[in-house]
């Protein structure tokens, strides 16, 4: 990071499980995911992707016993970061992708931790950072993607607003701009006139400004074709509920209004 940098981050605790090894790192936001982390983890241990990049989880808190340290160790994940001080899923990855910087990552790749994404995507991911690419987001409505049991009014959601507003901000079109499935360049998170790592990102503020900021910026920007799957029953696996809802529209319009730009000078 630059001395010209605002770093705001989270109170956090540190639990390293190994030594880096790789170039990037597949940072996982997670809180109380249970058995889903845990899958996860295994599919992506048995997919040799702890090969191709380090895994670091973001927690925000977990009380379920799902991060077991040992269990952690014996899928090779590199290290296991807790929120302590305040906020939701910004302030984790604000905790995350400082930690990534500081450890010398040249870039990384952020997927959630509820086993609905295709962890077999990842290496396209960590392909476009290969390839010079700043900011790379996920979608399942382009050529090679995919929308498994995706709900309805989900769909409609994500097609008629959400991917339309954050177009129109970003000065480019984006088809699937809900997704935490991305990727970074260490290029764009350290960049001046982006700032990341401010207070300002508490919720989801930080999702929807980094899906705009990069395009808005003149760096090399892409979407990725990733399935996205939905269980046939039970809860959904969502944090957002109620007047969460509001809040995102809230937060959708400040980003198309500029309002998390950084104040330089």
């Amino acid at each position: 990071m630059t001395e010209q940098q605002i770093i705001e981050v989270p109170s956090y605790d540190r639990k390293p499980l190994r030594a880096r090894r790789t170039r990037y790192c597949i940072v996982i936001p997670t809180i109380n995911e249970s058995d889903r982390i845990r899958d996860q983890l295994a599919r992506m241990q048995a997919a040799g992707i702890m090969q191709l990049a380090d895994v670091i989880i973001a927690d925000g808190g977990s009380t379920d016993g799902s991060l077991d340290l040992e269990a952690l160790r014996s899928r090779d994940v590199c290290a296991l970061l807790v929120k302590t001080g305040p906020g939701k899923l910004s302030a984790q990855l604000r905790m995350a992708y400082a930690y990534a910087l500081e450890q010398g990552y040249d870039g990384l790749v952020t997927i959630d931790g509820n086993g609905k994404d295709s962890i077999e995507s990842i290496p396209l991911f960590i392909k476009a950072l290969d390839d010079g690419v700043d900011y790379a987001q996920a979608s399942r409505f382009i050529a090679g993607g995919g929308a498994v049991n995706t709900p309805l009014m989900r769909t409609w959601a994500i097609r008629l607003f959400h991917a339309p507003l954050l177009s129109l901000a970003a000065g480019r079109r984006f088809t699937d701009t809900t997704q935490g499935f991305r990727a970074y360049s260490r290029r764009y998170l350290t960049h001046p006139m982006v700032q990341p790592f401010r207070d300002i990102f508490q919720t989801y503020e930080l999702l929807a400004y980094l899906t705009v900021r990069a395009s808005q910026l003149g760096l090399h920007v892409i979407e990725i074709p990733t399935t996205r799957t939905y269980p046939l029953t039970g809860t959904i696996p969502t944090k957002i509920t109620g007047h969460g809802y509001l809040a995102l529209i809230v937060i959708l319009l400040r980003t198309v209004l500029g309002r998390y730009h950084p104040r330089i000078g």
